[in-house]
């Protein structure tokens, strides 16, 4: 399964239906955006499997741990 945005990335986490998670993070503020870490039902662990840094962008995949 595939998801985009954090509110959808939230629920799949509660459902327990995601087995990665993947984020770019860019250096620009957007200010009104949704945390996609920051309201979670419980603690979930992210092991990091691989992390690609270039000047635009930092990407980072995760394997979400059970």
């Amino acid at each position: 399964m595939r998801v985009i945005g954090a509110y959808t990335a939230q629920r799949a986490l509660e459902a327990d239906v995601l087995d990665e998670v993947q984020i770019h993070q860019i250096p620009v503020l957007f200010g009104g955006a949704r945390r996609l870490f920051d309201v979670l039902p419980a603690r979930i662990e992210l092991k990091i499997l691989e992390v690609i840094d270039t000047p635009e962008a930092t990407h980072i995949r995760y394997r979400v741990l059970r």
